[in-house]
């Protein structure tokens, strides 16, 4: 008979929780920063490739396919020469929005925070 009793601790083992496969989605650093960019609806591939500062064409591709592999974004083309190519996101990747804006209003609150613990805890190790 199975137990309907909770867990002390809650099991976060990677093979079955659930919260690591969604960070594992969502924790590159491009992945967040395409989502952003297509935070205020579609966005044209040369169009996102400008606005996200680093990013090479070639990860570019990979992280959208990889996104709209998982659901969160759609593509679609516009038959023309060259071809037109957009960008959004599905309602799965919309429902991701509110999650990221808080993460980030946390780091625009915290980072200068984050920074300085840093500091401190270089400046109190560095002769290990």
């Amino acid at each position: 008979m199975t137990s309907l009793v909770k867990p002390k601790h809650p099991n976060i083992a990677l093979a079955v929780c659930g919260y690591s496969k969604v960070l594992d989605i969502i924790s590159n650093k491009w992945t967040a920063l395409i989502i952003y960019a297509m935070e205020d609806g579609s966005i044209r591939y040369g169009e996102m490739a400008r606005r996200i500062e680093g990013i090479s064409k070639k990860m570019l591709t990979q992280t959208l396919r990889k996104l709209e592999r998982d659901g969160l974004v759609q593509r679609h083309i516009t038959p023309s020469v060259p071809p037109i190519v957009e960008y959004s996101l599905t309602p799965l990747g919309e429902s991701l929005l509110q999650p990221m804006r808080e993460l980030r209003q946390w780091g625009r609150e915290n980072y200068v925070r984050v920074e300085a613990a840093r500091v401190n805890f270089d400046l109190t190790y560095s002769d290990d």
